[in-house]
This record gives structure tokens, sequence and C-alpha cells, in this order.
């Protein structure tokens, strides 16, 4: 008898707190999934953006641009993750762990061709915006009597790490002056600020820097000594273009304090960083994502230098990767493809 009474106080007890609840339901993490507030679009989706290291120019862009997809009815939050870029984004977007990344686009060829890093595996690449591009700056020694490209004949210089894009580049520039690493005194396989060292101590006579414009450790020992920008133009540069064509003409503009601040500007070749996203994308919501970049380009706010290097008219022009149908809808809307 007492647990049958037991049993019916309980019944009743919890009849009187269903009522209480008002019929809502309280999703896991405290929210009321049955009112009407502004918890965003049932149809919104969460973002993973795949960008660098922490300590490059990927990384902050992220930053910059979470807030602005974030304000899309289709996005519900963007995660901005530091990866070990280009070729570790283009994997997660292909394993389904990142929707959106920021790539070369050297890197981009490879895993649309299955070539390279992608031999035998080739990716649906589906880009949103072209960015700045990663240039290709030789720089020697004033003394070391190298004027021209091909002058590295015989000569001690920093190609990067070992299969770094640094020393890709490297590599097909030797390539297109019919050079290989036997053509050269020494090799060494320094990153940035070691190659600089090097130069410094007298060790090495040039290095390859391809990155942004401009680069702090170039920067570091033109503050020391005198150097020379190594131009890649001309017939060395059709050569280039003509084999791989994500290289595209690069100018270090003349009295641009930003860029050096030179005497003479220098010709040289770069590689163009692109937006790219998932093709498992809504063209709704790629659509929404690319207005909302282009409109932010045009703004005041743009808080990393690297998103102004372009004009936003030029962001969907040249591209080695084909638009997603979203983005080039909006281009094409906007007589921007023309």
């Amino acid at each position: 008898m007492r647990k049958r009474l037991l049993f019916v106080l309980l019944f009743a007890l919890s009849l009187i707190l269903a009522a209480c609840g008002g019929g809502s339901e309280t999703s896991s993490d405290g929210s009321d999934s049955g009112s009407d507030g502004d918890s965003g679009s049932s149809d919104s989706q969460s973002i993973v953006l795949g960008t660098g290291g922490t300590s490059g120019t990927y990384y902050p862009i992220g930053g910059a641009l979470k807030p602005i997809f974030e304000e899309s009815e289709f996005v519900g939050n963007v995660t901005v993750e530091s990866t070990g870029a280009s070729v570790a984004n283009i994997q997660n977007i292909q394993d389904g762990l990142n929707q959106m990344a920021i790539v070369m686009s050297d890197v981009a060829y490879d895993a649309i061709e299955g070539t390279g890093q992608f031999e035998g595996n080739q990716v649906d690449v589906q880009a949103v915006a072209g960015m700045y591009q990663n240039v290709v700056q030789v720089v020697a020694m004033a003394d070391s009597g190298i004027e021209s490209i091909e002058d590295l004949e015989g000569k001690r210089v920093g190609v990067g790490k070992v299969g770094s894009g640094v020393e890709q580049s490297a590599q097909k520039v030797l390539e297109a002056i019919d050079l290989t690493y036997d053509d050269l005194d020494k090799v060494t396989h320094t990153g940035y600020a070691d190659s600089v060292q090097e130069m410094k101590n007298g060790n090495l006579d040039a290095a390859f820097f391809t990155s942004g414009v401009p680069n702090s450790n170039i920067t570091d020992i033109m503050q020391q000594h005198d150097v020379n920008f190594v131009e890649i133009k001309g017939d060395v540069a059709d050569r280039l273009m003509e084999t791989y064509p994500f290289y595209k003409p690069f100018t270090i503009e003349a009295g641009n304090e930003a860029q050096y601040n030179l005497e003479s500007e220098v010709q040289t070749v770069g590689i163009q960083n692109m937006i790219i996203v998932s093709p498992d994308l809504s063209e709704d919501m790629v659509y929404d994502i690319t207005k909302r970049y282009y409109e932010y380009l045009g703004t005041d706010e743009v808080a990393v230098s690297a998103l102004t290097q372009l004009p936003r008219e030029e962001s969907a022009k040249d591209l080695i990767a084909p638009l997603h149908p979203g983005a080039k809808k909006f281009y094409e809307e906007n007589g921007l493809l023309e």
C-alpha cells in the first residue's frame, strides 16, 4: 500500500512540474528552443574556416572575416582554425572537417590536377574570391655580384625549408633559367629568419622569400645592410607563367613606404591566395558570403592590410580554381566577370 501511495504522489508531482514548464523545451545549453528569439535561421550552418599558423597572415585574416560572415542568416557561427595552411586546408575540406579555407593557388592547382602533393588525389576545389599575392622575392647582398636572376649560378643561396612553398618557388625559378641545385655553390634549407642571419654573417649571397610584401625579415636586413632585389621578368617570367599558370606578374613599387620604399621598382612574380569553400555549401549561403565579403572590402573597416592589396573588382578574375555557383552568381549579377 505504501509503495502504491508513493507512486501516486510522484506521478501527481510530475504533472504539476510539467504544467509549470509552460510546454516549452529547453536545449542543453539552457536556451528556450520553443521561443521566437533571435537564435538564427533554422537553416543556418556552422562553419570551420581553415587558416594557417597563428604567426602568419592567414590567421588574422580569418579573425577579421569571422564577424563579417557571421552576419549572414545562413551562418550560425564561424570557428577560425589554425592549421598547417594550404595543403592541410584543402585536405580538411575534402574530409569534411573545414567548410571554408584560405589557400595558395599553386597548392590548389596541384589539388585540382591531382599532381604534386595531391598526386593521384584530385580534389574539387571551388573558389569564393582571390586575394593578395605571395610574392617571389629574391634578395641578394649588394656586394655579391648578383644583379640578375641568372647570376645565382655559382652562388650561395637560401631556398627555404625542405618541402616549403618557398623551396617549391625557388626550384621553379631555377628551372626557368636552366639551373639546378648542382649549379649553385651552396644551398641552405633555411627559413626566413635563418636565411637573413646567414646573409648577415657572410655565409649566404642571396635567399628566396615567398610571402606578402613587405616581409619583415627583408626589412630587417635592409636596415643594416645594402641589398639588391633580383628581378624575375621578361622571358624568365613568361616561361614560369606559361608552365605554371598560378603565377602572376607583380611589381614592388618604388617610393611606396608600405613596400620597402625602394628607389626603383622591382618586377617579379607572385602566387595568388584564395578563399575556397566546400562544394557542399548551398548556393544561397555562398552567394551571401561572397556579397558580404565584397561589401566589407569596400569599407574603411578592413583591419588586415593584406586584404587591401587586390582591388575588390578583381576578386573573381583569373582564378586557378572554378568559382562556387553561389559566388559565380554574385559576380555575374554585378558585372564582375566581364
